[in-house]
């Protein structure tokens, strides 16, 4: 008996539709864009941060281009205690018990001279929020990701990390003169191993985790750059003549999401252009 020819179409491999996925730092951003790219090509999604005024905005917006698309949860996930609050406030809007899509996006950076990097701020709560808080959602959320799960159509982990973690150099054109984000780039590697590592434990329950490493795109947290260097600048330090917009992380996230991808797992996406590899990093450049 001849076996089936399988169906190659778009609409097929990149198929999110009637996908549940939860966002985190979904309000604003890279966040809002991914959300954004799930909700119009058919996902229920929740979007998650402190911020709740804007997160309804965001809500509000999408909802109005795909009705009933979008639920807005408030959430502070700087601690476990926040974390455990939100997979609760989960279970009481999604009864199902089942997500497809999980997507670790929430981050915060600290930039400070060498001699002056506060430890609450600058190194705990970073720690906290880039790293520790996609460990626990994750591990908290794995029954869930794992439920209905096959091998062909796996539950979805995307970590948000960032071309920081693949750098030595903690200054640049991100930060003010004489300020270095050191915790910001040791969270981000350290979001790239947890990534690998929970590739590998979860694999067997049909969950693949990914890890989409951004570069110069134009977001609240890269806003300095754009300020005080300017467009062209930056845009001259891209190998493709320009920085990232928001189809590059959706087109990225929908892959990742979808059947294309169904057997990647622990893929570290290095999305900047190429700026990374010309560049050896985002080492510091002498100022114009």
């Amino acid at each position: 008996m001849a076996s089936q020819a399988p169906d190659l179409s778009v609409r097929t491999l990149f198929n999110v539709g009637g996908k549940i996925a939860l966002v985190t730092g979904g309000g604003t951003g890279i966040g809002k864009t991914i959300a954004s790219a799930l909700a119009l090509n058919g996902c229920k999604v929740y979007i998650a941060a402190r911020n709740e005024a804007r997160l309804k905005e965001t809500a509000e917006e999408l909802n109005a281009r795909v009705p009933g698309s979008v639920c807005p949860i408030a959430a502070n996930l700087s601690n476990k205690a926040g974390v455990d609050a939100l997979i609760s406030a989960l279970a009481a809007l999604e009864p199902s018990g089942k997500l497809h899509i999980l997507v670790n996006n929430s981050g915060v950076a600290w930039g400070a001279p060498f001699d002056a990097v506060p430890e609450q701020k600058g190194w705990d709560n970073v720690m906290a929020v880039n790293v520790k808080s996609a460990f626990y959602l994750t591990a908290g959320l794995a029954s869930w990701l794992a439920k209905d799960s096959t091998a062909l159509d796996p539950g979805r982990v995307i970590n948000i990390s960032s071309v920081a973690g693949y750098s030595p150099h903690s200054e640049g054109l991100v930060t003010a003169e004489g300020h270095g984000t050191y915790s910001y780039n040791v969270s981000k590697a350290a979001l790239n191993h947890l990534t690998s590592m929970l590739a590998a434990k979860l694999a067997p329950d049909m969950v693949t985790v990914n890890a989409i490493c951004p570069g110069m795109f134009p977001t609240k947290m890269t806003s300095f750059a754009y300020k005080t260097a300017g467009e062209e600048l930056i845009t001259a330090r891209q190998p493709t003549g320009r920085f990232g917009i928001p189809s590059d992380i959706a087109g990225v996230v929908i892959f990742l999401s979808s059947p294309a991808s169904a057997h990647v797992t622990g893929a570290h996406i290095i999305l900047d252009g190429g700026a990374t590899l010309s560049s050896h990093g985002i080492a510091p450049q002498p100022r114009l």
